[in-house]
């Protein structure tokens, strides 16, 4: 047992570099999981307390609470996501300062050129310092968040993670995108706060515009009003009026207001209500692609009866000769 105590002890003294950069690795691997647990037991207290606050059991029923409390929760989220990256960028510059300087390198001169290279290199990698800063504005201002449906003009979909450097979008068909944060010059957010549904409904132009008009407004109310939808609906549903002309239809405006990412299943349903409601009244959707289709049909019908008089004129004409 001396024995193999020593052989243990002649190793460690002979390799006391290396077993101390172990140590480093080790240390700099619990300290990231440390932090990791730290941030996401600090993200999961903030989300159990909006949660409470609101009296649900899963954030997805927040879609129906004040739009604070989910702005709260997607924001602590997207907070979690940037600590997690800057943590694990400090932990490991760290753990590589302190391993060369045990490998006897000086830790003054490795601060002073990194400071000398970081000002080289500040001018050929001002990208990535762009990068850094804009994604780090983004979160504290708030821009955008894990779970929104953005468009960033590069690329739109819903925000599966934001880091420091990148921003994950995940689009309608499935692709991800990685976008770098100093490249977005404009964050268009589907969901903060609230948005409208606007449909633009032709009628014939025929039709009586007040009577359709009390037919939409009323079909938009009660589904305001239905157990499913109005708690997420904000506002009353509005008729704005004729939106455009054409010789074929009177397109009538309608808008209603509801919770940010309520709009596209909003509209669905919207448009299915008004399709019954307007069957009732009997009023039928003009084809807007009518007059092509007549304009078409009337030039063949003129140029046939062209043709059928030319051939009559013929016909009289030899007649005449004949007699």
């Amino acid at each position: 047992m001396d024995s193999l105590w020593d052989s243990l002890l002649d190793a460690f003294a002979t390799y006391t570099v290396v077993f101390r950069i172990l140590g480093l690795l080790v240390a700099g691997g619990i300290a990231k999981l440390g932090v990791r647990v730290l941030i996401k037991r600090i993200v999961a207290q903030i989300v159990r307390g909006v949660k409470k606050a609101h009296k649900v059991d899963d954030t997805t029923e927040l879609n129906a609470s004040p739009v604070a409390a989910l702005r709260s929760v997607q924001r602590a989220r997207t907070m979690g996501s940037v600590l997690n990256s800057t943590a694990t960028w400090v932990i490991a510059s760290i753990v590589v300062i302190l391993a060369l300087s045990e490998l006897g390198f000086s830790v003054t001169a490795l601060v002073a050129s990194a400071g000398i290279i970081g000002a080289a290199l500040g001018f050929g990698a001002q990208s990535i310092v762009k990068d850094v800063l804009n994604g780090l504005f983004m979160v504290f201002e708030d821009q955008l968040g894990v779970g929104d449906v953005v468009d960033l003009g590069l690329a739109e979909g819903v925000v599966e993670r934001v880091g420091i450097r990148i921003t994950e979008i995940r689009d309608i068909s499935g692709t991800l995108w990685f976008v770098r944060n100093g490249e977005i010059l404009r964050v268009g957010n589907h969901t903060q706060d609230w948005a409208r549904v606007i449909l633009d409904l032709p009628v014939p132009y025929e039709s009586n515009i007040e009577e359709i008009q009390a037919v939409l407004l009323e079909s938009a109310k009660s589904f305001s009003a239905s157990p499913e939808w109005r708690r997420k609906i904000l506002e009353d549903p509005e008729v704005w009026g004729v939106q455009s002309l054409s010789a074929e239809a009177i397109t009538l405006r309608l808008v209603l207001k509801v919770r940010a990412g309520q709009q596209w299943a909003a509209e669905r349903a919207l448009y299915r209500v008004l399709k019954e409601s307007l069957d009732r009244s009997h009023v039928d959707l003009p084809p807007l692609n009518r007059m092509v289709m007549d304009n078409r049909d009337n030039s063949r019908a003129s140029q046939a009866r062209v043709s059928e008089e030319a051939a009559a004129k013929d016909t009289s004409d030899s007649r005449k000769d004949d007699d």
